[in-house]
């Protein structure tokens, strides 16, 4: 069940409170970061997470546009981390590449990039948590089996029916699952409005590590938000139905909610997502002021006509903070 309601909520909880939760969980959760918790909480604080499955293009610069300008617009801090944790998808030099392109378009991270390959202690750190609280069991399915039985309860395909919950009935786990609130879980999205979910009819419990043995990437992003002090995504509007169960995950983990903004999608000509795997065409770096002006046009503003990068976001800033500065103003 999904309702859309207007396109820009309050968020829930009050900054003070909010921040508490952040103090606590940062100080016990993530001994090992780079960031004072205090300094953490003091400012808005964003991110670009790509991952590096190929070069830059258009619909992951919409995403970097994004994020940059709505961290520049709130004078927060702005940070980027390479999601590498899926090696078999992964190609070599593709995160160098996405840094050096950013780096030419006058996106480079406030902070040290954070690179989740590294980051193994921390995602076990979050398993045992989880394990600690009772949320987090062992699943035995395969892929087909979960089909074949979503198929017999009338689910979505793909969405987990809950077969192991109880146990695996002497199987050997294949992967770890995190147990989501048997609830519908909404929030209100900047752009998009009001969106919820029936956790378990509409998303079913989450995959934390793959039966490769690989970290799952819902694991891997929500333990790296908090573990940085991601006060706000911004993001492709793709990821708006990950939300809830991301939400879920959080709250698990004891840690305050982001507030989120879901950018409108770049599709191709049979209008899908634009992405590496559907063979999007990198960043043309013969005019990359072209690029960026596309980009902009993309999220329904009027062309700039700047004459250089540093002067198109000169003027880019300004325009987004009256966009979506004042309604998301931190109080």
């Amino acid at each position: 069940v999904r309702r859309q309601a207007s396109a820009f909520g309050v968020f829930l909880l009050s900054r003070a409170f909010r921040a508490s939760l952040a103090l606590q969980f940062l100080e016990s959760f993530h001994s090992n970061s780079n960031f004072s918790p205090s300094d953490i909480m003091s400012r808005y604080r964003g991110r670009f997470a790509p991952s590096p499955t190929g070069r830059l293009h258009r619909g992951s610069l919409v995403a970097a546009m994004g994020s940059w300008l709505d961290a520049r617009a709130h004078d927060g801090v702005w940070l980027v981390r390479i999601e590498d944790v899926d090696p078999p998808r992964d190609i070599p030099g593709a995160a160098e590449d996405i840094l050096r392109v950013l780096a030419r378009l006058g996106l480079a991270s406030d902070e040290p990039v954070v690179w989740q390959s590294t980051r193994d202690d921390a995602y076990e750190k979050a398993l045992d948590r989880l394990r600690e609280k009772g949320l987090l069991y062992g699943c035995a399915c395969s892929r087909k089996e979960i089909l074949a039985r979503d198929a017999e309860l009338g689910l979505p395909a793909g969405v987990y029916p809950g077969t192991c919950r109880n146990g695996t009935g002497g199987r050997p786990a294949r992967a770890l699952r995190f147990r989501l609130p048997d609830r519908t879980l909404g929030f209100t999205d900047r752009l998009c409005g009001h969106f919820e979910q029936n956790l378990p009819l509409e998303a079913g419990d989450v995959v934390m590590k793959r039966a490769d043995g690989l970290w799952a990437y819902q694991l891997a992003c929500i333990v790296d938000d908090v573990a940085s002090g991601v006060t706000d995504v911004v993001r492709g509007a793709d990821l708006l139905d990950n939300t809830p169960r991301q939400i879920a995950l959080i709250e698990a983990l004891d840690a305050p909610v982001p507030r989120y903004l879901h950018l409108p999608l770049v599709l191709n000509d049979r209008k899908e997502k634009l992405s590496k795997q559907q063979g999007a065409v990198p960043l043309d770096e013969t005019n990359l002021l072209g690029e960026l002006e596309f980009a902009w046009t993309h999220l329904g503003f009027a062309p700039l006509g700047a004459d250089s990068i540093p002067a198109f976001w000169r003027a880019a800033v300004p325009l987004w903070r009256e966009r979506f500065a004042k309604e998301a103003d931190h109080g």
